[in-house]
């Protein structure tokens, strides 16, 4: 979708809600790391922010054109997989006219619609800016080459400088900021890009608010009517922030420095300090009721300050009434009719998105619908597992050497504890409502029931609700308490004996063989589902028995792939999880009372205290439960 028209769809909610306080978004910036390790920690980090539900991300091009390639993978991997916006930076520097089209074009191929159109930084080792032959030489040329190649295709940004651009002529010595800039003339050149196609401005960090203050009316003045989005660069630390402000000649208020200058040692103390300042910053621009409500901070790759400082702000709570749906959307366009997916990959999107990128249609209102050939098939897993960090990040995460059962359990529980980010089969981090039964989860995965998907029960959630909503405002959600877990024979003994005793209980079991236990229905059930005004119940997520058993191929390849493969072929550890692989079950059960989940939680407890007294992981038989 189009930023610009996000930013639309925001303001005239908000028109038509004048009684109202709008909502605050916010984006973020990063670049492209040099590394392919830091290419994939980054990917982590988005996905992190992406909870925060920003209106949009950027990408930033390199200094001459120097991460091209990768600033376009990034780019469509963020869209593609973790379902964010992204607005491409784009800059004229070392690229000739025939490049920026090819450029143009596969952005378009990969979904992209949004472009951010710069002239660029001077190539690394030039004193000044030049153009290269047959290239072009300034921002307006690449807005124009984009309006002539692809019409209104995409959204088009451009940058605004508060300040005066920082490689112009007459600016002042470090720390001072752009003083003697003909900005009036520098306004001048932004209305004739706006003019020439741009949708809207992305400004320069600053660190007055009366800076910004005047840059905008000085722009209403000019005619400029388009959003302004202010941008805010977080501090980090005080050598990294007195050399980002020096290289973009940024006005440092003078108390600025002097409330640092005790303090610039103390790294830690320079963090809490920025985030405390720019928080105040924030909170006067969303007080001076300038429009759009929307703040860009150049995140610098990190994420800690730019997270406390929107929790500072009251805006991580309401994060959740911007979810569409319980899971994160796609943003290509080839997906927007999409609103039903299979639990199973709730924790392991992209590896859901790689099955299902060539389906020429989706899930609209139900699953498996007999209509529509063109959905239905999932795809073998093909998703390459680069994102769970290297062989020496898992054994850091997962154990360096596990030698019994109970040690791997460990790893599990440290998952939902948040000690640990990730798990073979959760490359995401756990959601917020995890942490209502996350004791719960802990008992059992101590028991030897090890989770790698759960939800609780909601019974009428406001749609708003800051753990629980989706969908906006206005509805009600609800959803049936489920879990999915590998274990034991011997402890699914036990919970098939006691889930009999309990009609509201369905469980699925299959092990690497393809030994199947059930007593559930063989048709799909709706795990989620939303009620809203003036439109149809919406079930967005539900459990699939047939897709059960196509996931089951993947999760049980998960632990000999991704987890044994970092311990050496003939050591313990390795023969350790290929005997889970080979022996366990992988379960999936439902609590179809959604207004309680007091049976599930109670059958779990009566396992553990029949298995009291025996080893966790132990292999004690229990005659009177046998398997069918």
């Amino acid at each position: 979708m189009k930023i610009i028209d996000k930013i639309k769809e925001a303001e005239e909610a908000a028109a038509l809600n004048p009684h109202q306080k709008p909502p605050t978004f916010c984006s973020f910036e990063f670049f492209p790391p040099k590394t392919a390790a830091g290419v994939e920690n980054l990917y982590m980090r988005i996905d992190r922010l992406a909870s925060l539900e920003p209106l949009y991300i950027d990408i930033t091009w390199g200094a001459g054109g120097s991460t091209a390639d990768l600033s376009l993978q990034i780019a469509a991997t963020a869209q593609r997989y973790l379902g964010q916006e992204v607005l491409m930076h784009l800059t004229c520097t070392n690229l000739d006219v025939e490049a920026l089209k090819a450029i143009l074009n596969a952005a378009r191929q990969a979904g992209i619609q949004n472009i951010l159109a710069l002239r660029g930084d001077p190539p690394k080792g030039a004193s000044s800016w030049e153009s290269c032959q047959g290239g072009l030489g300034y921002a307006i040329d690449l807005v124009r080459l984009i309006r002539e190649e692809h019409g209104d295709h995409f959204c088009v940004a451009v940058g605004g400088h508060p300040e005066g651009h920082h490689h112009r002529e007459g600016l002042a010595d470090e720390g001072e900021g752009a003083t003697g800039v003909d900005l009036d003339k520098e306004i001048e050149h932004l209305k004739a890009k706006i003019d020439a196609g741009a949708d809207f401005i992305v400004t320069q960090f600053f660190y007055d608010v009366e800076v910004y203050l005047d840059y905008v009316a000085r722009c209403r003045a000019a005619g400029i009517t388009c959003p302004i989005v202010p941008g805010v660069m977080p501090i980090q630390n005080y050598t990294l922030f007195r050399r980002m402000t020096s290289f973009c000649r940024t006005r440092v208020p003078a108390e600025m420095w002097e409330q640092l200058a005790p303090i610039k040692e103390d790294e830690e103390a320079v963090r809490r300090w920025g985030v405390s300042f720019l928080t105040k910053l924030c909170r006067r621009l969303l007080d001076a009721d300038v429009t759009p409500n929307l703040i860009h901070f150049y995140t610098l790759n990190l994420e800690k300050s730019v997270r406390l400082i929107l929790e500072s702000l009251g805006l991580t709570a309401t994060a959740s009434i911007r979810r569409q749906f319980p899971w994160r959307s796609s943003k290509l366009s080839s997906r927007a009719g999409e609103d039903v997916r299979p639990i199973n990959w709730a924790n392991r999107p992209k590896s859901y998105l790689s099955r299902t990128e060539e389906w020429d249609e989706f899930p609209n209102g139900r699953w498996g619908d007999g209509r529509s050939p063109a959905f239905g098939e999932l795809s073998d897993y093909q998703f390459v597992d680069t994102s769970l960090g290297s062989r020496e990040d898992r054994r850091a995460m997962w154990g360096e050497a596990p030698l019994k059962d109970v040690e791997v359990f460990e790893a599990f529980i440290k998952y939902v504890r948040a000690e640990i980010p990730l798990l073979p089969w959760c490359e995401v981090p756990l959601q917020a409502e995890t942490g209502t039964i996350s004791a719960d989860l802990v008992k059992i995965n101590k028991a030897g029931f090890l989770t790698i998907n759960s939800q609780p029960a909601v019974n009428g959630a406001l749609s708003d609700d800051a753990v629980f909503g989706w969908g906006g405002a206005g509805g009600r959600v609800y959803q049936k308490a489920y879990v999915e877990c590998f274990t034991s024979q011997e402890n699914l003994k036990l919970l098939m004996e006691l889930c009999e005793k309990k009609p509201n209980l369905h469980y699925y079991a299959v092990d690497v063989a393809g030994n199947t236990y059930s007593n559930g229905s063989k048709k799909a059930t709706a795990l989620t589902w939303g009620v809203f005004p003036q439109c149809e119940i919406l079930q967005p997520t539900i459990f699939d028995p047939n897709t059960f058993l196509v996931w089951k191929n993947e999760a049980f390849q998960l632990w000999t792939s991704i987890w044994a493969s970092i311990y050496d072929d003939e050591s313990a550890s390795n023969a350790l999880i290929h005997k889970i692989h080979d022996t366990y079950f992988l379960v999936a059960i439902i609590d179809n009372d959604f207004s309680s989940t007091a049976s599930m939680w109670s059958v779990f407890r009566e396992i553990i205290d029949e298995k009291e007294g025996t080893p966790l992981g132990g292999s004690q038989h229990h005659p009177q439960y046998s398997l069918p």
